[in-house]
């Protein structure tokens, strides 16, 4: 049998808990539809950013193809952010259910959810940032050879 959702191990929502978790939910779900929208516009736009790079003066210089190295780029971040978003999304529909059916399960799926989504941005941001510091690293490296 489930507990109903007042009664989660000592710890007790109350109406206005559930008011912050029900607002929280309907900006997730904004946010999360804006950035499908924003995915969406990413992988059409990563067509066209190819021949617009290979259209740049420089480019001709380039001994490689730098428009087909950003088509790529932009289409590996858009796969890389389709996982927070669907994360953001789940949960969005996940606790809108969990408030209307008072389900502890679905509240814990609903949460789950949520951990995947900043776990994966924390771990993106790590990630980031230590490709800029090795970017820095071998700026300095490079600015101290010449």
């Amino acid at each position: 049998m489930q507990n109903a959702i007042t009664e989660l191990e000592q710890l007790t929502l109350n109406n206005a808990s559930k008011g912050f978790l029900k607002e929280t939910a309907k900006w997730a779900k904004f946010l999360s539809i804006i950035g499908f929208i924003g995915l969406v516009l990413m992988l059409l736009g990563s067509f066209f950013i190819g021949s617009l790079y290979d259209n740049l003066p420089q480019a001709q210089e380039m001994p490689f193809d730098i428009g087909g190295i950003m088509t790529v780029f932009y289409i590996v971040i858009a796969l890389i952010y389709i996982f927070p978003i669907y994360y953001l999304y789940q949960f969005s529909v996940k606790m809108k259910n969990a408030l209307l059916s008072k389900d502890d399960e679905v509240l814990a799926d609903a949460f789950e959810m949520l951990k995947s989504h900043y776990k994966f941005i924390g771990v993106f941001t790590i990630i980031i940032l230590s490709l800029y510091l090795l970017g820095i690293i071998f700026a300095i490296i490079g600015v101290a050879a010449a």
